[in-house]
């Protein structure tokens, strides 16, 4: 129980002080760009462009990938149960309405690192720009007040470790 109170005061702090810094309106409007980017539709336009390139593996892989990670995110929600920002701290309103009641782990970043794990392994030098961009996704969540670091910090782990377990058995 420890443990976890330490976990909650470690994302207190590091959400106050992600919140607060200047120009944080930029920093919200560019947020939403890119948390834009890690929506749903994007992965599904990858997965079909792999199979018109007829690059079975690949789009096996990611089917099967964001199959488990999703079925894994859903579980992990209904589980944990965590309440996000808004309804964590007192006074405080998001800059966007999530599209569900809890908080952890984040599934933008999930399916982000997901993805740029896919995209390193077809494309190795896709690397420097993807994992950026995955990185960018989850602090994108936390300065739009409906992650805490630590749900960020589980999403990537989430995507990452399924993505590299499937490389291995596929």
């Amino acid at each position: 129980m420890r443990l976890l109170q330490n976990i909650h005061q470690f994302d207190l702090v590091t959400f106050d002080w992600c919140l607060r810094r200047k120009r944080r309106d930029l920093a919200v409007r560019l947020s939403r760009y890119i948390s834009f980017t890690a929506d749903g539709p994007m992965y599904v336009v990858i997965g079909v462009l792999f199979m018109l390139q007829q690059d079975w593996h690949m789009a096996k892989l990611l089917a099967m990938a964001f199959l488990i990670e999703r079925s894994l995110y859903f579980i992990f929600k209904s589980l944990f149960r965590r309440n996000r920002p808004a309804a964590a701290i007192p006074g405080f309103e998001s800059a966007i309405v999530p599209s569900d009641q809890f908080s952890f782990p984040s599934g933008h970043t999930s399916a982000a690192f997901l993805m740029a794990c896919a995209m390193s392994f077809a494309f190795p030098w896709m690397a420097w720009f993807v994992y950026p961009w995955a990185a960018s996704v989850g602090a994108a969540r936390v300065m739009l007040g409906v992650h805490f670091p630590t749900d960020v910090m589980a999403g990537a782990l989430l995507g990452h470790t399924i993505c590299l377990v499937l490389i291995d058995l596929i």
